[in-house]
């Protein structure tokens, strides 16, 4: 949810008002928590392999997942991979409108649908029945690398303009029978034509906005493309469920959209580890200890914060703003940090295991008391 910051006005994030949609059980848009997706790649007939990799993204905190079904044997699957999931699955329809209508019976929570490639108006109003005979939401997803021909011809190539008029094209036929269970994505794999299209279509129309950069590459430059695009329409309050897309294990993708938002104060999961840079001040290895914690807290879905920094320069300033911190400049040792003040020394070498216990400790009495009544 976005957030109001009376003294620091400079903070504050003021979402775009849109309606509110289903996905299962999980609500997207209006002043719904901002959710993190991602999309498993292995082949969904193989639901085993498939209800594997959807447990490992559910760890990694998606709310909701889809899967691609390109042929009978995937939907075939689904009822199976549907019944075995926590999260709502969301299944991926492209070129055969037959798909669609099969998931839907199967029990995916949502349809995704490609305008530029899922056939006639008449094929998409049979799969829109079968989304309200069994109540699914459907996205309407354009990408810049599927245009319809008539579109490619009318701007002569793809662009925002022609992405946001695909969009409320299809968006209108959902409209025109009465279904308004639908969100809509606009991507393309150039973040610059990504945010513009975004950016036109929120004036546009009211409904929930999936926000990502398609193909953005593989995992260290995707993500600064993913981050550069979608923090920059986060920032302006656009978008109500994103993925990140990564050529790279789809619960990176995960990991890296819930840092987006927790970057933005979006949204908290985890443990916010702030590290410095490490330079020749520094009084331990903080590279490889920011590492080493970052593997091992990985498992703490509680959010607070943590500071590591190597010496007194921003060390003790830091550590006022965190749950816990540790700041280096001893000889051999650094000073521990409680909720903003300095509590007591620790020898480097046994800092690791004494921060996993404390950040344990200190997520353990935050869980305690946010389930005590008030």
């Amino acid at each position: 949810m976005s957030e109001t910051h009376a003294l620091r006005p400079w903070r504050t994030i003021v979402r775009r008002k849109c309606r509110k949609i289903r996905v299962g059980n999980v609500e997207v848009g209006g002043d719904a928590p901002i959710s993190v997706q991602s999309m498993t790649n292995t082949l969904t007939a193989d639901a085993a392999a498939t209800i594997d990799q959807v447990r490992q993204l559910e760890e990694a905190g998606a709310d909701i997942v889809r899967v691609s079904c390109p042929d009978e044997a995937s939907t075939a699957a689904l009822p199976q991979i549907v019944k075995a999931s926590k999260v709502p699955i969301v299944a991926d329809i492209h070129f055969h409108y037959r798909r669609g209508i099969e998931a839907a019976k199967a029990g995916a929570a949502c349809l995704r649908i490609n305008p530029g490639n899922i056939g006639s108006p008449d094929r998409v109003r049979e799969v829109i029945q079968a989304a309200r005979d069994h109540g699914c939401s459907i996205r309407i997803g354009v990408n810049a690398g599927s245009l319809e021909s008539h579109l490619l011809e009318k701007y002569g190539e793809p662009c925002p303009d022609a992405m946001v008029e695909s969009a409320l094209d299809h968006a209108r036929i959902l409209q025109d029978h009465d279904f308004h269970e639908f969100k809509i994505s606009v991507k393309a794999s150039d973040l610059f034509m990504t945010v513009a299209a975004y950016q036109i279509l929120a004036e546009a129309i009211d409904c929930p906005l999936h926000i990502g950069v398609t193909e953005a590459g593989g995992q260290r430059i995707g993500t600064v493309k993913s981050a550069i695009g979608m923090g920059a329409l986060l920032w302006a309050g656009i978008g109500d469920t994103l993925r990140v897309s990564l050529a790279a294990d789809p619960v990176e993708e995960v990991k890296v959209g819930f840092d987006l938002l927790k970057s933005l104060g979006l949204r908290h999961r985890g443990v916010n580890i702030i590290a410095c840079p490490s330079c020749a001040r520094q009084g331990f290895d903080v590279i490889r200890t920011v590492e080493t914690l970052e593997a091992r807290l990985a498992h703490i879905a509680t959010p607070m914060s943590l500071s590591i920094i190597g010496c007194v320069v921003n060390g003790p300033g830091e550590a006022l703003m965190t749950d816990v911190g540790f700041t280096g400049g001893g000889k051999g040792s650094g000073m521990v940090y409680l909720a903003g003040k300095a509590d007591h020394k620790m020898d480097n070498d046994r800092m690791v295991d004494h921060i996993v216990e404390l950040v344990e400790r200190r997520a353990a009495e935050l869980e305690s008391a946010s389930l005590s009544p008030t």
